[in-house]
């Protein structure tokens, strides 16, 4: 298949014609109407510092449905104890920053560049995007944060300084998407961590047919 060029008009290839590892398109900006276009269809921007902005929309895809979410029983005892206090939109820019400068395993550097935490900050001033933080004692140990539209949150990263702070926020979130009726997580690639909450693999086709029903939904 051929990588297609973007330019200034907000319009995206089908993302059954992306590449076989799910690389689709190459160039663009980041607006907050291209990036909420790319997110409808399945498409997010995923590139490193110097690179041109990429666009993806990987077959298969990972995704949690809230009534999937796996808490395991520690986890369930980290909850119950009231290890950490969960809030939503309360430090958006910490959790951002926070989750650039995560070290990651195999990652030398961060995709999440300058230019992408002045995306998404713009699109959290829009009210497109949200943060969900874990505290301890009174300090930022984790989180994570993504992009809402119709009843999809689509996980952008997450960040731990403390063990199971990022697994404590997100799976507090969860159960309050899934009481708001939310259908779908988007976690995008396969990581052993969001596995182990439940996430697994779908067909790209099957992923676009639900959020398309997701997005369908006030």
């Amino acid at each position: 298949m051929p990588i297609f060029r973007l330019t200034d008009e907000i319009i995206f290839p089908s993302p059954h014609l992306a590449e076989e590892d799910g690389l689709l398109a190459v160039g663009g900006d980041l607006r907050e109407e291209r990036i909420l276009k790319a997110y409808s269809l399945g498409i997010f921007p995923w590139y490193s510092e110097g690179s041109p902005i990429l666009w993806w929309s990987p077959d298969p895809r990972l995704v949690l449905f809230p009534e999937e979410l796996h808490v395991s029983r520690s986890l369930r005892q980290c909850i119950k104890k009231g290890v950490f206090d969960v809030t939503v939109n309360t430090a958006f820019d910490q959790v951002l920053r926070s989750c650039a400068e995560a070290a990651r395993k195999d990652q030398s550097g961060t995709w999440i560049t300058g230019d992408m935490i002045g995306a998404y900050t713009r699109l959290y001033h829009a009210g497109h995007a949200l943060s969900v933080e874990s505290w301890h004692d009174g300090r930022l140990v984790g989180g994570l944060y993504g992009v809402i539209m119709g009843k999809v949150f689509f996980g952008e990263s997450m960040f731990a300084a403390m063990s199971n702070a990022s697994k404590v926020a997100l799976a507090t979130f969860v159960r309050q998407l899934k009481q708001q009726h939310f259908m779908l997580i988007d976690c995008q690639v396969r990581t052993g961590h969001l596995v182990s909450l439940g996430a697994r693999e779908i067909p790209r086709a099957t992923f676009l047919y639900i959020l398309q029903q997701a997005l369908a939904t006030p």
